[in-house]
């Protein structure tokens, strides 16, 4: 039996020849960039309100729109069918339907460019015994996190088709949150292959409480897009005229209103943001201590305008290219606390020599 033939699991570790650990890396960073685009297109397709306006899930036959003029017919008659038509959309044309269907059929478009960005390469890189050793699998299980996202999505959209008029805002922050996931791992797999060695890294305590407090502020901006909440005050840094609105009612029980009430979840999600503002001065100030000042600026940089960006997303009550802009730079500042955080586990580990 030759080594070709041999079960995945009893295969020879990959050759140190023709390991190609920075091809590998240059292709995860370009997924990533792919994953990006998604999640921008994700944040205007539910900021046009868009993603109800496919009702099916065909992940083959569903690549390709609708061609004819009968089957557009037919994609809006199911349109029509649920509650979203029925108590928000009733009335509007073929042609204004076609404007919300594009969205949506392009944030699924881009989940089948990933799926197939990331699966033909790894396919190929494993038939090339390309792949450092202890790679294999992490990237496997990148690949199966994407498979279940699809299925997440689905589930997301199928909350909106029966009795809402929008998908579940719990539902959305699931979605949200596992690409931001697939990101993560993706930059990290990268960033651990281009670093000296190619030596997998453990990521730092600090970095790990710095990337809980981000995920908990992407999660309240999740229910922030999903519950309209960036509508409920366009005033900063008061809510109106008070830091809380003291009439605002509340909903019982009382832990409800930090994820079904609006007003408290935009609350939260506006001052959660210097927690996370704290942790990326801290990280940053370590990082640069030990020698690396480029994460350093990096951070602070893309923190800065991202809390910028919130702000005037408010202000502008919620104009579509500033929201828009503002969700995309909450990837690119997880991004760069991930860099950060491994900035500091490659120096750490120098150190010790």
């Amino acid at each position: 039996m030759t080594a070709s033939t041999l079960p995945l699991e009893r295969a020879p570790a990959f050759d140190r020849a023709t390991a190609r650990p920075h091809a590998i890396a240059t292709w995860l960073l370009t997924v990533a960039g792919l994953i990006l685009a998604m999640v921008v297109v994700g944040g205007i397709t539910r900021l046009t309100e868009s993603g109800l306006s496919i009702t099916e899930w065909k992940p083959i036959s569903g690549t390709l729109p609708p061609l004819t003029q009968a089957q557009w017919e037919h994609a809006f008659q199911l349109y029509q069918q649920i509650p979203q038509y029925q108590q928000i959309n009733r009335g509007i044309s073929l042609e204004e339907f076609k404007g919300i269907f594009f969205w949506e059929y392009v944030h699924r478009l881009l989940g089948r460019v990933i799926g197939l960005a990331f699966a033909l390469p790894l396919l190929w890189f494993w038939i090339r015994r390309a792949i450092p050793k202890g790679y294999g699998w992490r990237l496997v299980g990148i690949l199966a996190l994407g498979g279940l996202q699809g299925a997440i999505g689905w589930w997301m959209v199928a909350s909106g088709l029966s009795e809402r008029t929008e998908v579940s805002h719990v539902r959305l922050a699931v979605h949200l949150l596992t690409a931001l996931l697939i990101f993560s791992a993706t930059v990290w797999t990268a960033l651990d292959l281009r670093s000296p060695g190619s030596v997998k890294r453990r990521i730092p305590t600090l970095a790990i409480w710095s990337l809980a407090a981000l995920a908990l502020q992407l999660m309240f901006g999740a229910f922030v897009a999903g519950l309209r909440a960036g509508y409920a005050f366009n005033t900063w840094p008061l809510m109106g005229d008070e830091l809380y609105p003291t009439g605002a009612p509340w909903l019982q029980p009382l832990l409800r209103n930090f994820v079904d009430n609006p007003i408290a979840v935009q609350f939260v999600h506006r001052w959660l943001a210097f927690v996370v503002l704290g942790f990326a001065v801290v990280i940053a100030r370590q990082v640069k201590r030990m020698g690396s000042r480029r994460e350093s600026i990096i951070l602070h940089s893309i923190i800065g305008v991202q809390i910028i960006l919130g702000i005037a997303t408010l202000l502008t009550g919620v104009d579509l290219h500033i929201a828009a802009t503002h969700q995309g730079t909450a990837v690119l500042l997880l991004g760069s606390f991930l860099l950060t955080g491994h900035r500091i586990a490659v120096l750490r580990d120098e150190a010790r020599g």
